[in-house]
């Protein structure tokens, strides 16, 4: 095997020239090439457009940096995080590199599709992925895995506007699992053997996929927080899932972090108890509710890991959002008195 496809971001090339020169597949989404050290990444946002849901794109930047989402494999049914996806979870464990493609038009006079090379990748190492209700090639709905990308130490993605997550045709609302498994994070490797290019029409800052440890613990947290509390409720014998929210031109979807359907409760969790932590969770209450079935008789809480401050009480009280935290034995607040065990 001879390596001919020199890997610079903003390269125009296609998967028979990766594969012959790494080792790899022509045909999935998804193609390890295990003697190489990598695994390459084809994402076409039309495709998922075609049947219905458009996660795949360059997500807006978070407050860790730029972001690229990217559906997993699996044409029908729950996608699971293994096979093909399993390598995408395991490429850091595994030292395999993670290259990512966008679809990029035909081949002039032919009919094989361009691949533009974005640059090399890491897996988000607070969230690896999302779980997202959307419809298989049979038209049945089901959960797929949306993985979050982010660009790897050295890297300048060559992504374009074109590459943004399409917005939502419609306004629509799912029913999700509010306490989906996913893996522990995972160590962030550093660029190896890709070069960085730089142009005026690529013109993207350098990005370091570096999360602070601080900020992973707290997100981490905060996904404990739901399971416990749904643990609590569970063994109340309370149904509870999610929402997955859509809006009709709008890119990206709303998940509240956990319904109670028995009490018709929407909560929203923070990992801190902090006067600007309770702030947003406030503002994704009111907009969560909005769109959710019955709104106008809904309750709304925010879920802490530790009682807020007296002052901090007096706000939530004052506009209507009601307070449940963490406390020694179980949780405590309202509305749990329909909710001990």
């Amino acid at each position: 095997m001879t390596t001919t496809v020199d890997l610079v971001p903003g390269l125009i090339t296609t998967r028979e020239a990766i594969a012959a020169a790494y080792g790899c597949g022509t045909f999935q989404g998804i193609e390890p090439a295990d003697d190489a050290g990598k695994v390459f990444v084809y994402s076409d946002p039309s495709a998922g457009e075609e049947y219905g849901y458009t996660f795949d794109g360059r997500a807006e930047d978070d407050e860790f940096g730029p972001l690229y989402l990217y559906t997993g494999a699996g044409a029908n049914g729950d996608q699971k995080p293994s096979g093909r996806n399993g390598s995408i979870l395991t490429h850091v464990e595994k030292q395999r590199e993670l290259h990512l493609f966008v679809a990029h038009g035909r081949v002039p006079g032919g009919g094989a599709m361009q691949q533009r090379y974005i640059g090399q990748m890491v897996l988000d190492p607070i969230k690896p992925y999302d779980v997202r209700r959307a419809p298989g090639q049979n038209g049945v709905m089901r959960s797929v895995l949306v993985f979050r990308f982010r660009p790897a130490e050295g890297t300048t993605p060559a992504w374009t506007e074109a590459d943004k997550v399409p917005a939502a045709g419609q306004t629509a609302i799912e029913v999700t699992d509010p306490v989906a498994d996913v893996p522990a994070p995972v160590v962030l490797p550093k660029q190896n053997g890709v070069k960085a290019k730089k142009t005026e029409q690529h013109s993207t800052p350098e990005t370091v996929a570096d999360i602070p440890a601080g900020q992973r613990k707290v997100l981490r947290r905060e996904g404990e927080l739901v399971k416990a509390f749904a643990a609590h409720l569970a063994a109340a014998g309370h149904e509870m899932h999610s929402f997955q929210i859509t809006i009709k031109g709008e890119p990206g979807a709303l998940t509240p972090d956990l319904y109670d359907a028995t009490d018709h409760v929407l909560y929203e969790a923070k990992g801190l108890t902090t006067r600007a932590n309770v702030r947003m969770a406030i503002g994704q209450l009111a907009d969560y509710r909005r769109h959710i079935p019955n709104g106008k008789t809904l309750r709304v809480a925010v879920l802490l890991p530790s009682e807020p401050t007296a002052d901090v009480r007096d706000l939530l009280g004052e506009v209507n959002v009601e307070l449940v935290y963490q406390a020694d034995e179980g949780f405590a607040g309202w509305p749990l008195l329909s909710s001990q065990p």
